[in-house]
């Protein structure tokens, strides 16, 4: 459909929980653990989140080819409160004092503060880096839709988030450790979890092409953005 006539879906609001869940669950979960996996010879080694946060970006993909940037920009929105209601959440919950008379709150205190007490310096650069990266990823796919005249899904959803991928890892990455890190780590951190996210993106792309076309059939919509306003800075449809 071209223009931005208002319709009611059927699916566009479970792909918006489907969207935050995944987002919040990668960012809070997902940190909390490294892993360290065999590959023939070479040790592989990547935060766990790494597995799951690139399917945000799936979500991002086929809300824009399917519903447009609009729609997309209030999804994205959406995620962005939720990463910054999840962090307060996080701090006035370890923060507020334990019940003494529960030995299980006693000892479980330590292993929560342990895992959720993020500094806020790594918040900021974790919710900043998806804010900016989530956008690039929706505006590149959209552009590159009108371009490609809606063929070749494939490009778009690669190149887009080649594009969010590497502006999310050169945003969080530097923010989040330099000097705490030495340059060449923070460099080699960045780049390795950028080429990480984008290979599971890469290797679930025919998931995204099976949920597109079914989107689309479901809904009667395949938008294009050619008269959209990109600005980042709008809940307008």
């Amino acid at each position: 459909m071209m223009g931005g006539e208002r319709k009611h879906y059927k699916y566009l609001d479970l792909i918006t929980g489907g969207f935050v869940a995944v987002l919040l669950c990668s960012n809070l979960i997902g940190p909390g653990k490294t892993c360290r996996v065999q590959l023939w010879h070479f040790p592989l080694v990547f935060g766990a989140g790494n597995l799951f946060f690139p399917v945000s970006y799936i979500f991002g993909d086929i809300l824009t080819e399917v519903y447009g940037y609009a729609k997309s920009r209030r999804v994205i929105w959406a995620g962005f409160g939720a990463l910054i209601f999840a962090a307060i959440m996080s701090k006035v919950v370890l923060s507020m004092p334990v019940n003494t008379d529960d030995s299980y709150a006693v000892n479980l205190q330590p292993a929560l503060v342990r895992c959720f007490d993020n500094s806020p310096r790594i918040v900021l650069a974790s919710i900043l880096a998806f804010w900016v990266g989530d956008f690039s990823n929706s505006f590149v796919l959209a552009k590159m839709k009108i371009l490609t005249q809606g063929r070749w899904l494939w490009t778009r959803t690669i190149g887009s988030t080649l594009v969010g991928q590497s502006v999310d890892s050169l945003i969080f990455y530097p923010l989040a450790f330099a000097g705490l890190w030495t340059g060449v780590s923070v460099f080699k951190a960045a780049a390795f979890n950028c080429i990480f996210k984008i290979a599971v993106e890469a290797l679930l792309t025919p998931l995204t092409y099976l949920v597109v076309k079914a989107l689309k059939r479901a809904e009667h919509e395949d938008f294009y953005d050619s008269n959209t306003s990109f600005t980042p800075f709008s809940l307008k449809e």
